[in-house]
């Protein structure tokens, strides 16, 4: 169907927004700060209101005073003052236009603005259980949204009902009796138009259904995986007959919506027609056989303009609680996301110690992403500043949600976790986080410059420290090789560059950070033996200069460490030195004997090949 949606569809009326004082007072909050300028727009859209009456009303005046009254000079002044009438409403229309854009944009700007510092502070949970495109559709679609709310449909029904009201009053001041006929039969125009419209709605929603068919249909059928499915089945034939089906209803429904009323909108345009000729008739009438010598030809020719004038308006402001539920519907969309609580925020007094040394205390801690599903349960361990610890387990024991605790990613359900002896829930975040270096599994590179995203860690580093980041990091010279050097766009998520790369990559983001607490999930295991050598000997030297936690793949990391912390099932079950645990039965003897030893030889087998291939 041509032209905007004037109905609601099922869903909108089954989620419609309840429309209170609280939500009304919400929305004109955004607008109150601009409120001159609104004032300036609608003193301009009653101004361009009053202006587009003047045409009609000095139409009248040229039929009457300049062509009837054969009085040429008053003609040409009439014409010249209807062209400067004109003239002026086009250019109110264009300062009300410009100060509607600029207001709206700016409602926009502090809108957005505020969700996305909103959405910044949103704990990490809130990213882990909401759709991402649910997240930037609120940030874009939504708030734009609003910004055709307040440009269109805000100004459109102040506009609507001062034409309105403008129009009824000139019509009235001319002739009340021809003022009441026209009147009469705007809503016979209306009404029946509306029936007809949501007819073609309907109908219209039906052939879109069917067009997702048929786009579902083309999608798995025409598609690569698809076509080779219906080949190797022989099912071309019954494919055929289900599109075929599919696209003669579609066509079906097209030429039903295209025909749907024909003869309805033959007799409106009739109808239309006979408006302004009734207008004609009831004046002939009143000058012709009654003698009424107050009204003229010019006055009749006024009234049929100024009815026209109003068949606009009066449709668009029938259709006002379509508009006006679904602004607000946008705006509880927003409002929704807005009232979402802060779950992980800073204390009011939170502490922002110069330097951290990096004694890392777990007391106690458990900790449930829902309740009554425990995933941590009393955990307690302690790393002294300068020391290491490796965390190993089977595949859902805990590990990386101990690692998402010590950033204040998620706050403990039980339990403290402290750091240089204060509980991380009373420290300053950024304070905390800017102490904490964490290189994930998941390597992160924005898409950017290599450069760009070493500076993500600390924006003021010289060229020099940048460099020796990445020597420790065992990836300067790889840099150095590329045409471009630190100026080199690694691509959407670092897809340019290998897995290795970005990961050692990652380590000298780190390193730049230079923190004092060092949490590192170690992720070698799919990478080949040359980056698996060359990450390793980055990670070797950065262990032994901080306090680390470290999630470790690699037996080589778990003996480096001065305690190794066995999780299963969100406990700690067994704890000490590698040759300690290897010594007892175990979760850890059995990692070591499934994983771990294996892992070595792997690795050893991978180095005598590449060796071998050497040689």
């Amino acid at each position: 169907m041509h032209g905007p949606n004037r109905f609601l569809t099922d869903e909108e009326k089954k989620n419609r927004p309840k429309i209170t004082g609280k939500l009304l007072k919400r929305v004109f909050s955004y607008l109150l700060p601009y409120w001159p300028k609104l004032l300036l727009v609608l003193a301009a859209i009653v101004l361009s209101s009053v202006f587009g009456l003047l045409p009609s009303i000095l139409t009248g005046r040229i039929i009457d005073e300049g062509l009837i009254g054969k009085d040429f000079d008053m003609l040409l002044r009439l014409i010249l003052l209807s062209f400067a009438v004109l003239l002026i409403s086009n250019l109110i229309g264009v300062l009300e236009s410009y100060l509607n854009t600029w207001v709206a944009q700016h409602i926009t700007f502090d809108m957005r603005n505020q969700m996305y510092a909103h959405l910044q502070n949103m704990s990490h949970r809130f990213f882990t259980t909401s759709k991402q495109g649910d997240v930037i559709t609120r940030m874009t679609s939504d708030i734009s949204g609003v910004q055709s709310v307040i440009a269109n449909t805000l100004t459109s029904i102040l506009s609507n009902i001062a034409v309105l009201v403008t129009s009824v009053i000139a019509m009235y001041q001319k002739n009340w009796l021809l003022a009441t006929v026209g009147i009469v039969i705007v809503p016979l125009f209306v009404l029946p138009t509306k029936r007809v419209g949501k007819t073609r709605w309907t109908l219209a929603l039906k052939s879109q259904e069917k067009n997702d068919e048929i786009n579902q249909i083309l999608n798995e059928t025409l598609s690569v995986s698809g076509q080779m499915l219906v080949k190797l089945f022989t099912n071309e034939k019954p494919e055929y007959e289900k599109y075929q089906k599919a696209n003669r209803e579609m066509t079906r429904l097209n030429i039903k919506e295209s025909m749907a009323g024909r003869w309805f909108r033959v007799a409106m345009s009739t109808f239309t027609s006979m408006g302004p000729m009734l207008i004609y008739l009831v004046g002939g009438l009143l000058i012709i056989k009654m003698g009424n010598t107050g009204l003229t030809v010019g006055d009749i020719t006024v009234m049929v303009a100024l009815l026209s004038r109003m068949y606009q308006p009066v449709n668009s402001l029938l259709n006002i609680q379509v508009d006006a539920i679904r602004s607000m519907a946008l705006f509880t969309r927003i409002f929704d996301y807005f009232d979402m609580p802060v779950e992980v925020e800073n204390r009011p007094d939170a502490a922002k110690p110069e330097s951290l040394r990096g004694d890392l205390d777990f007391c106690g801690v458990g900790f449930s992403y829902d309740p009554g599903q425990e995933i941590l349960k009393d955990l307690n361990f302690r790393i002294e500043a300068g020391h290491s610890v490796a965390i190993v387990g089977p595949s859902g024991a805990g590990k990386s949600t101990i690692i998402q605790l010590i950033p204040r990613l998620y706050d403990v359900t039980e339990g403290t976790i402290t750091l240089d002896g204060r509980d991380i829930r009373d420290m300053d975040l950024e304070t905390l986080r800017r102490g904490i270096g964490v290189v994930t599994q998941d390597t992160y590179l924005f898409n950017g410059t290599i450069r760009e995203n070493l500076l993500y860690a600390r924006a003021d580093a010289t060229e020099e420290q940048l460099i020796e980041a990445c020597r420790k990091a065992n990836i300067h010279d790889f840099i150095a090789g590329l045409p471009q050097g630190y100026d080199t766009l690694v691509g959407n998520r670092g897809v340019k560059l290998s897995g290795g790369e970005k990961q050692r990559v990652s380590i000298a983001r780190v390193i730049l950070k230079d923190p004092c607490l060092l949490i590192l999930d170690e992720a070698t295991s799919a990478l080949d033996s040359i980056s698996e050598s060359l990450i390793q000997d980055a990670i070797d030297p950065l262990l032994q200069g901080h306090t680390s936690l470290v999630i470790a793949h690699r037996l080589s990391t778990i003996m480096a460490a001065d305690e190794i912390l066995v999780i299963d099932q969100g406990r700690i079950v067994q704890r000490g030195t590698h040759q300690e645990l290897v010594a007892r039965d175990g979760v850890y003897r059995e990692l070591y004997e499934t994983q771990f030893r294996r892992a070595l030889e792997d690795q050893e087998s991978r180095r005598e090949k590449a060796v071998g291939s050497l040689g």
